[in-house]
């Protein structure tokens, strides 16, 4: 059995049932994997909410008190809801399972059985926030039997806060984090009875050895001159009448098996013989394992919530934490007798883009959004190429409120710089660029396309429109075909083409005329005269980068002749071909011009006017909130 859903009314981000016809339902309606389940997107849009709300419900291995405070309500138009409803729901019980909650589980109409886990909380006083009502309850409406300690025990789970104090957790003590989990290992099991022999002086057993350390602490000359000074010199001076009083020095006030296992810490050795301290992403790296060892000796449903598992790593250690949670979920060859369902939460494109996009879901404004087969546009072939090709650089769109996809190098150094320049800032507002290359560019744009409700990201796709103007040369035109040779009605259906994938809320822009160098050159003399300058800089250094008085007066040169191309009444048609022609027959980088394009523009000042109409409306597009 897994988790295969979440129900939440009232909670934090997530909102009540609609009361009337066109309201919007805020409420949280969610389905899981029963392997690796992995939770994308910006703060503050309900992801930790998601993780609260199932350890609220199950209740942790740990033992950790969730304390219900009046923020955990909703709130909507001014006031704060007094109840919120949580639901878990189990699915796929195998016959034993069904055998152990057999009481408390629930027919589907296709018969088949489901466990419910339904948590109702009331506030009883709004003055005193932690004056809350709680109760726990099976079936999906919570009219169930009251889930007992047992069932309450079995389906707890594993949970790994986001700002986790691994060392802590590691470290010995009572009560101690290690304790519980090796408790549970069934290796220890046995180790509780003591087999100590002191006349052999023999012990195999964990307690047996605490006993035995016991027997030689005892009788150490060391401790006993000190417990005798204690005793003597003290303490008997501290007895009233008869009383006696006598200490000892051990190392256990009772030589039991938890005391002994509190007693044990685990350290890491990386790399060397000898103990050292390490930093925190090590101290993570071990805290996991060390979970993932009780997980792996679960009786049934194990389940592990992690947030931010990427705490303190470098990228390529969360890799490999990423590779070991899919392996742990089942999702490779080597699969373990018990899968572990896990569920998880992410900032990180390191870890989004090692997760194949079938077992993520996107998390906005208190939506989510699966990015399982049947949920997205995305069809088989996309989904296999996605997994070879979206990589780290690719994954910051599951992060992004607007996400701008573009085919090349050029555009994504240039675009996020000349969007500033116009006061359009990608960074400002939470856009992402993402550059696909020169295919797939509707492969990751049906991520974000889906029937019924869209997510709220704007995505503008960014490509040339492909048609050589009139007047250009054979030699640039290549195998393009040229726009002077089309009729209008060609033309548009041409652009229809481009942007027949749109919907929701991705859109096409495609360039005015050629291409986005093409089209900045001929926008206006402003950006002719920049382009020509970053171009010849681009020729310049074909071979050796030119020193800065070389670019200084290559700048100067490209100004002039753009003067006197306005001088003698060129067109900035015409004067466009002339710039871009280098790009176009491989005499210069596309990349190197645009870098130098983007240096440009910090002392050149531009305005809507002079770029070309469609990366207006792009911008405009990307800085515009999705609905």
């Amino acid at each position: 059995m897994y988790l295969a859903c979440l129900y939440a009314e009232n909670f934090r981000i997530f909102g009540p049932a609609p009361n009337r016809d066109g309201e919007t339902d805020t409420r949280l309606r969610m389905d899981f994997g029963p392997a690796t389940n992995v939770l994308v997107g910006e703060n503050g849009s309900g992801k930790t909410a998601v993780i609260d709300a199932i350890r609220l419900c199950l209740q942790t291995t740990a033992g950790d008190y969730y304390r219900i405070t009046a923020d955990d309500f909703h709130i909507r138009g001014g006031h704060r809801a007094d109840t919120f409803t949580l639901t878990c729901g189990f699915k796929d019980l195998t016959p034993q399972e069904q055998a152990v909650f057999l009481e408390l589980l629930t027919t589907e109409e296709d018969g088949s059985s489901s466990l419910y886990v339904t948590v109702r909380a009331q506030m009883i006083d709004p003055l005193r926030s932690s004056r809350v009502s709680l109760v726990t309850r099976t079936g999906p409406d919570g009219k169930g039997p009251t889930l007992d300690g047992t069932a309450r025990e079995l389906l707890k789970a594993t949970y790994l806060r986001p700002l986790r104090d691994a060392e802590a957790e590691l470290r010995s003590g009572r009560g101690s984090r290690l304790s519980q989990i090796l408790a549970d290992y069934p290796a220890i099991q046995d180790q509780e009875k003591s087999d100590f022999d002191p006349v052999e002086d023999t012990a195999t057993t964990l307690v047996g050895i605490l006993q035995r350390t016991e027997h030689h602490l005892s009788r150490n000359t060391a401790i006993t001159a000190a417990r005798n000074d204690i005793n003597t010199r003290y303490l008997q001076k501290f007895a009233i009448g008869s009383d006696v009083l006598r200490g000892e020095i051990g190392v256990s006030g009772d030589a039991t098996l938890a005391r002994a296992l509190e007693r044990l810490e685990l350290r890491l050795f990386a790399g060397t013989k000898e103990w050292t301290r390490h930093g925190l992403g090590y101290s993570n790296a071990l805290f996991m394992a060390a979970e993932l060892l009780l997980l792996g000796n679960s009786e049934l449903a194990p389940l592990l919530l992690i947030e931010e598992p990427e705490a303190h790593l470098h990228p390529q250690l969360q890799t490999r934490i990423m590779d070991l949670l899919r392996e742990r979920a089942g999702e490779t060859d080597d699969r373990p007798a018990l899968p572990v369902q896990v569920i998880c939460t992410t900032h990180s494109p390191n870890l989004a883009s090692a997760t194949p996009v079938e077992h993520l879901t996107l998390v906005s404004h208190g939506a989510t959004f699966s990015l399982a087969p049947g949920q997205t546009r995305l069809d088989p072939d996309d989904y296999a190429f996605l997994s070879r090709f979206l990589d780290v650089t690719k994954a910051n769109l599951f992060f992004a409120r607007g996400v701008a996809i573009v085919e090349g190098d050029a555009e994504a150094i240039f675009l996020p710089a000349l969007a500033k320049a116009v006061g359009r800032s990608f960074n400002e507002r939470g856009a992402s660029i993402v550059n696909v290359g020169s295919v797939g560019l509707f492969r990751y744009s049906r991520i974000f396309q889906r029937d019924g409700a869209q997510i709220p990201i704007t995505v503008a796709c960014i490509r040339d429109r492909d048609l050589v103007p009139a007047g250009t040369s054979k030699e640039m035109c290549g195998e393009l075909d040229c726009s002077a040779e089309m009729s209008e009605e060609q033309i548009q259906e041409h652009v229809k083409t481009l942007t027949a994938e749109d919907s929701g809320n991705v859109r096409t822009f495609v360039s005015d005329h050629w291409t986005l160098e093409y089209d900045l050159a001929a926008a206006s003399w402003t950006m002719a005269t920049l382009m020509h300058q970053a171009v010849r800089c681009a020729v310049a250094s074909r071979d050796k980068w030119p020193t800065a008085d070389r670019l200084a007066d290559i700048d100067s040169k490209a100004r002039l002749q753009v003067q006197q191309w306005k001088n003698n009444g060129t067109s900035l048609a015409h004067a466009a071909l002339d710039i871009y022609k280098p790009l176009r027959l491989n005499r210069a980088s596309k990349t190197v011009a645009a870098q130098y394009a983007a240096r440009l523009l910090q002392s050149t000042p531009v305005k809507d006017d002079d770029l070309p109409p469609y990366l207006v409306a792009a911008f405009d597009y990307l800085c515009t909130p999705a609905t």
